[in-house]
């Protein structure tokens, strides 16, 4: 007899694959028949205090379902940007949770998300060791920044490199039809971390270059460096194509954008980078009196559902279907994890980490991955980067449009 109920969340930005570990815990809970009840929270830990959940069995009760669900971007459950407080600042919240928890007799939580979802994951199985609560507390991560410790990559990253590759390479055509002195900076989502930016080295092939210059958040960004190097690549080509991270920082450690008139926090105090590309764009400009053009890629990168890797969508839902295992093999307070045993050929395993000892950490790109000019990557790095945007994912088309999960359930 079927005797587990469990709650499924969603938190912080999407992705082009967050639906994907969703699908794969819906789909292991569905298929093991040991589960009563998948809940999932209608926006995060912050809709589930306001009792905000459905049951995701009742509308996802055939393979064609899941699979639809599969291949949607964003998130079908709805998002949060909530900070969970400690217990010690506020037990109310921890006991509200647990209330609803014991009432639909929950025994396992999977919540899917970056590193404050981590948190989150960590302050609950934590509260719930000091009361003796049997529940079970897993995160599975995603991101596109790459930036989660404790894991080779996190899923979700691999579309998002994917787009911003390809994005590159359709800029390099746009850009090559004129014979005259012109830049193109295109600002990169990465606060900290330069992952994302760095994966638009892939569009590089035996006939274009481009991205010319990489500029990333792990090392200082020097102006006077910059434009020298922009004089040394005209030296022998017309137009330029410069990847820039949102998030570099000038060499006294404050972020370029810091000082723009749109710089903003999100609920976490995060800064809201907005401006990079355009200031780099004026910058070049009165250097060089040419054609300077900056595109900000900004929520494309995540949720380009149309062009998303078939390796990242696969690897999401493993690592959601793994999750549920994993609880019920009676582990708690974990974060799911990918360990990469080979690069050629590309092959993984999925694990699992003290979520305690993740949350919070940011995985940054080494040094020695960046190459000595700090104004491109190496080739480990690239290496790396290559086998997690292979593949294309089958998107089935609607009046001439992708056809996605209807979420008319968020937009209510």
């Amino acid at each position: 007899m079927k005797k587990r109920n469990c709650f499924v969340g969603q938190s912080g930005g999407p992705t082009a694959a967050i639906n994907a570990s969703l699908a794969g815990i819906i789909h292991e809970c569905y298929n093991n028949r040991q589960f009563n009840h998948v809940y999932g929270m209608i926006n995060g830990v912050k809709g589930l205090l306001e009792n905000k959940y459905i049951d995701l069995l009742e509308n996802f009760n055939t393979e064609d379902r899941i699979e639809l669900l599969k291949t949607s971007p964003a998130m079908y459950l709805g998002s949060c940007r909530f900070k969970l407080p400690s217990y010690q600042d506020d037990p109310q919240t921890y006991q509200q949770l647990f209330k609803v928890f014991n009432e639909l007799e929950i025994t396992d939580f999977y919540y899917i998300g970056g590193n404050d979802s981590m948190d989150t994951v960590a302050k609950l199985s934590t509260y719930a060791n000091t009361i003796h609560s049997p529940i079970r507390f897993i995160g599975i991560p995603k991101t596109i920044d790459n930036d989660l410790m404790g894991t080779d990559h996190t899923p979700g990253f691999g579309s998002a490199a994917k787009y911003v590759a390809s994005s590159m390479l359709e800029i390099a055509y746009d850009s090559s039809i004129y014979k005259l002195n012109a830049v193109t900076i295109v600002e990169i989502m990465g606060r900290n971390a330069g992952w994302l930016t760095a994966a638009s080295a892939l569009a590089r092939n035996e006939y274009s270059h481009a991205p010319d210059l990489i500029y990333l958040p792990e090392v200082p960004f020097s102006t006077k460096k910059f434009l020298n190097d922009i004089r040394e690549v005209f030296k022998h080509k017309s137009s330029i194509i410069i990847a820039v991270s949102e998030g570099i920082k000038n060499e006294d450690g404050q972020y370029l954008d810091s000082d723009s008139k749109y710089v903003k926090k999100d609920a976490f105090g995060h800064i809201l980078h907005s401006g990079t590309g355009k200031l780099l764009e004026t910058i070049v400009y009165k250097e060089f009196k040419c054609k300077v053009r900056s595109i900000e890629l900004n929520v494309l990168q995540r949720c380009a559902g149309h062009i998303s890797s078939l390796a990242d969508i696969d690897e999401s839902f493993e690592i959601g279907k793994y999750a549920v295992k994993t609880s019920m093999n009676g582990e708690t307070g974990v974060m799911m994890v990918f360990n990469r045993l080979s690069n050629d050929p590309y092959v993984i395993e999925c694990d699992y980490q003290d979520v305690t000892r993740i949350a919070n950490l940011e995985s940054r790109i080494p040094v020695e991955w960046i190459n000595k000019d700090h104004n491109d990557i190496t080739k480990e790095l690239y290496e790396y980067l290559y086998p997690l945007i292979q593949g294309e994912t089958k998107i089935n088309y609607k009046d001439g449009i992708p056809e996605y999960i209807d979420i008319s359930h968020l937009t209510k």
